[in-house]
């Protein structure tokens, strides 16, 4: 029993890594679950350190954005190569007069122009803006029936259809990238769980010396120590 008194279950939560909290209350959790300590097993406060500790377990394995930067990039470089095939066409079949309808490679060209011949250079909304209104003119019945003499047509239905695949792509991760920051962050879920855990091994301490109880604060400064232990490594 005087050996008892001499552990103190004292140790700074705040300090301990990410990892090391969750590896920590993880064990407390199974420790009071074993069956082997009746007082503590249906006690309210463990019934809340259980569910806080689901909370923080989800939230600080989260990632911060949704991966999905990848796919929008590739989605941009497609985007980007079916406009400059496009541009190296027009710019090249427009200077070659012996051709059939070369006026009309000028003139669709020059709609180009008005948008940006370095459209594939600008930022990712700026270029969708610009895109889209480059596609909405060159459907016009005019523009149109240039594009049909020229042959152009799949060409245009292809950097519509990557036009349309980037912003579907975009869209996605926007969405998904909005949903996660929405997720209470580990960082207050983590206060709350420390809270808890606090009061619970108050609780253990102040009751140390009532026989039922013994044995679960011996075992649980065993936890504390090895998480100690764990900081300083």
């Amino acid at each position: 029993m005087n050996h008892l008194k001499t552990l103190i279950l004292k140790i700074t939560l705040s300090e301990l890594k990410t990892k090391d909290l969750a590896t920590l209350t993880q064990r407390i959790i199974s420790k009071a679950d074993s069956g082997k300590y009746p007082v503590i097993i249906t006690h309210p406060l463990l019934e809340k350190i259980k569910a806080e500790s689901l909370n923080y377990d989800a939230s600080y394995s989260k990632s911060t954005f949704s991966g999905k930067g990848v796919l929008v990039a590739e989605a941009d470089v497609e985007r980007d190569m079916a406009f400059r095939n496009l541009k190296k066409f027009l710019d090249g079949y427009r200077d070659m007069p012996l051709l059939p309808n070369y006026q009309m490679a000028g003139d669709l060209y020059d709609i180009l122009k008005n948008y940006g011949l370095d459209l594939d250079k600008l930022s990712y909304s700026s270029q969708t803006a610009q895109m889209k209104k480059l596609i909405e003119e060159l459907e016009l019945p005019e523009n149109q029936q240039k594009i049909d003499a020229l042959f152009l047509t799949s060409t245009i239905d292809d950097l519509k259809a990557k036009q349309n695949e980037f912003e579907l792509l975009f869209a996605e991760q926007a969405s998904a990238n909005a949903e996660l920051r929405t997720v209470k962050s580990a960082s207050a879920i983590r206060k709350t769980l420390e809270k808890q855990l606090k009061a619970f091994l108050n609780l253990i301490t102040s009751m140390r010396d009532i026989p039922e109880w013994r044995l679960l604060y011996a075992d649980i400064n065993e936890l504390v120590k090895a998480a100690k232990n764990s900081d300083i490594n």
